[in-house]
């Protein structure tokens, strides 16, 4: 998992919470945001806003980093909702302080960056600019045109994503035998109800149906079973069902998907258990509603196999080791540090 890139000494983000779990993650846009038009009081103006061990960030690093936990501030005129902006901003204060933090032990322990490192790292950096004018206006609203003071963040961007690889990536791996030990410890995550995949065609009522408006529905209900019936598979089960209908699941085919029989209603489930697949049921009344069934599979109750939730297990573990070992480094990190909030 790449937990920073080439950007990411600009936009290394913190996720914060009662654990402070630290989340790293790679933006598409790094030029200064425009909050202005909408909050007045956030717009940047090189404000210092806390002091990590002495080191100074300014609000152009939390704006810049509320901008990343907000990416549609484009379409709210460059600006957070008011609602939504303590939140961010204290999300995005725990941010910059994580990053200045990592930074700051890189330097401790004296990591090293090779120059054709650094190199490297700034031609990938300038080839995300398409227009050079683009990377000119760069230079210029955050490095005042100093080539030395790109290299420099490049430079801390990359110590940062040396100390974040063997602090935590390289760490965060899962074992074979790790994944089949929580899948056999853990056997009742992977059972499954019994369930039916279906789809259906329903004649709604009225808010409040008169007798004349009842036989109407019946009548309906009856040719709409006619056709159901004169269907050969699924797809035309769906567009009849998209068509006449009068269930929300019309626009999905008339399908549910697999459903658990537990939520289904005591007549439905006689009816289906009755059934084969590819059959098409009678008209089954349910709540003033008549209802007509398509059975696509009956689903016995059972236990996924390990080779079936194999990769998706070995992500949410190495997902769930990789937040713990950010915890656990931010809170190290944290001990002995002097944080101010200005």
């Amino acid at each position: 998992m790449k937990l920073h890139t080439i950007l990411a000494g600009l936009l290394l983000a913190v996720a914060t919470g009662a654990n402070a779990q630290v989340a790293a993650h790679a933006p598409t846009h790094i030029l200064q945001p425009n909050f202005s038009g909408t909050n007045q009081s956030t717009q940047p103006a090189g404000k210092p806003v806390a002091r990590v061990n002495g080191a100074v960030l300014t609000d152009h690093d939390l704006l810049r980093e509320m901008y990343t936990i907000f990416p549609y501030a484009r379409q709210h005129n460059g600006g957070v909702p008011k609602e939504m902006e303590p939140q961010i901003r204290n999300g995005a204060m725990q941010m910059i302080i994580f990053e200045e933090l990592v930074y700051q032990e890189a330097l401790r322990r004296k990591l090293p960056v090779s120059p054709a490192r650094l190199q490297k790292a700034e031609s990938d950096f300038r080839k995300q600019f398409s227009d050079p004018q683009d990377f000119q206006n760069l230079m210029q609203v955050e490095f005042h045109g100093s080539r030395q003071l790109l290299r420099a963040k490049i430079q801390r961007s990359l110590l940062i994503d040396s100390l974040l690889k063997t602090e935590i990536e390289s760490k965060s791996a899962v074992s074979p035998a790790e994944l089949r030990e929580f899948y056999e410890k853990n056997p009742a995550r992977f059972q499954y109800p019994e369930s039916f995949a279906i789809q259906t065609i329903s004649i709604l009522p009225p808010a409040e149906p008169a007798g004349e408006q009842l036989k109407e529905m019946r009548k309906r209900a009856e040719d709409a079973l006619r056709q159901a019936r004169a269907t050969k598979n699924y797809e035309e089960f769906g567009v009849l069902a998209e068509r006449i209908s009068d269930d929300d699941y019309r626009v999905m085919m008339g399908d549910h998907h697999a459903v658990d029989r537990a939520k289904l209603a005591p007549q439905v489930v006689q009816a289906l258990l009755n059934m084969q697949p590819g059959q098409v049921s009678d008209i089954i009344p349910v709540d003033q509603a008549f209802t007509i069934i398509r059975l696509n599979k009956h689903i016995l109750a059972g236990k996924m196999k390990f080779e079936d939730v194999q990769a998706q297990l070995q992500k949410e573990l190495k997902d769930r080791k990789t937040n713990q070992l950010r915890s656990a480094l931010d809170k190290k990190l944290r001990q002995n540090a002097k944080i101010e909030i200005l």
